[in-house]
């Protein structure tokens, strides 16, 4: 480990010349991003990293690990910060920057619906070029549902082709000729991929930080024509390619909110959950409040799994859902849900 702690302190000396090293996290909904971003941020290498999401809402920091949190910034005791991106790429980028504290290393967790290439072009095709170093594109990839139609999403896809690294997650939870095939198939659409195996997201920091893999001058074409083309056609269109949100237009994905301050009957929840939800849901997370506990219950589905955690409300109890998927209908699921209410 001493290698990379050596290495890391040479990264930040040499930062006015090369940049603050930034690595791009993408992978479909559920792969996992969040649970690798706990795990980079809970680090043992002392290195000070900031981590850029799009909410921090699901992202576990423990309360112990917290010295201050502000509207969009959470401070950790170890150093590393997050920041939610919600006035746009650039000017998240720029906070971490201007931060008088350093800060060694920037990760960015992009939707899970998201093409990379427009991240990756504002790095290369602003001003931003000057202050950072592009490392790393890492793509999770849940081994076990992503199969060569992976939702028929030209996203999914693409997050492989422009991945440097890309981490097969939930090995655990297929067999070798599963992991065989997947890998076959990955390699097939990159040729030379370098693929790890994760379980958890858990994975030693030096193979995947500060490893200068992203194949920068590959790019820096490709974002001097996208600048070009913004600046004639679309300068209002480019600042909105900041905003990563409208990305979940991609391919016919839409997300489905409810909330309501009546509480659910479990039995009946259930019954949504295991026979009546759209076939199209890829991915659900809420808060839910069952009439028959005082618990609040945390609420994560990926694909076909689903789990709830309970623990205690710190507010009035309430439930909010959201589902993502393709080609949902707001109605049907809103009566669906309706139903399950007491």
């Amino acid at each position: 480990m001493n290698t990379f702690k050596e290495s890391a302190t040479n990264t930040i000396l040499d930062i006015p010349k090369k940049g603050m090293p930034v690595t791009i996290i993408t992978g479909f909904l559920g792969s996992g991003k969040t649970t690798l971003l706990n795990q980079i941020l809970k680090n043992k290498q002392d290195l000070k990293v900031a981590v850029l999401v799009n909410e921090f809402g699901d992202i576990n920091i423990d309360s112990q690990l917290l010295v201050s949190v502000d509207t969009d910034m959470v401070e950790l005791s170890n150093g590393c910060i997050c920041c939610t991106i919600n006035d746009g790429l650039v000017d998240a980028v720029y906070r971490v920057l201007e931060r008088e504290d350093r800060i060694d290393y920037l990760v960015i967790e992009t939707t899970g619906v998201a093409d990379p290439l427009p991240i990756i072009l504002t790095f290369l095709g602003t001003e931003l070029r000057d202050f950072t170093n592009l490392d790393s594109i890492l793509t999770l990839v849940d081994s076990e549902v992503f199969n060569a139609e992976h939702f028929q999403s030209e996203a999914a896809l693409k997050q492989i082709t422009y991945a440097d690294i890309i981490l097969l997650n939930k090995v655990d939870l297929v067999s070798s000729e599963k992991l065989k095939e997947l890998e076959t198939y990955i390699y097939e659409m990159k040729v030379g991929a370098k693929i790890l195996h994760t379980q958890y997201g858990q994975v030693s920091l030096p193979l995947i930080l500060d490893v200068e893999l992203t194949p920068t001058d590959e790019y820096t074409s490709l974002a001097q024509e996208d600048n070009h083309e913004h600046h004639h056609d679309h300068e209002h269109e480019h600042h909105h390619h900041e905003h990563h949100s409208h990305h979940l237009d991609n391919d016919g994905f839409v997300s489905v909110s409810f909330q309501s301050d009546r509480p659910f009957d479990i039995h009946k929840f259930e019954e949504f959950l295991t026979g009546q939800m759209p076939q199209g849901v890829f991915r659900a997370k809420g808060i839910l409040w069952f009439s028959d506990s005082d618990l609040r219950h945390i609420f994560q589905l990926s694909g076909p799994r689903y789990n709830l955690h309970a623990d205690d409300w710190h507010s009035s109890p309430k439930n909010q859902l959201v589902f993502i998927g393709r080609n949902l209908e707001t109605s049907e699921i809103h009566n669906q849900l309706h139903k399950c209410l007491v």
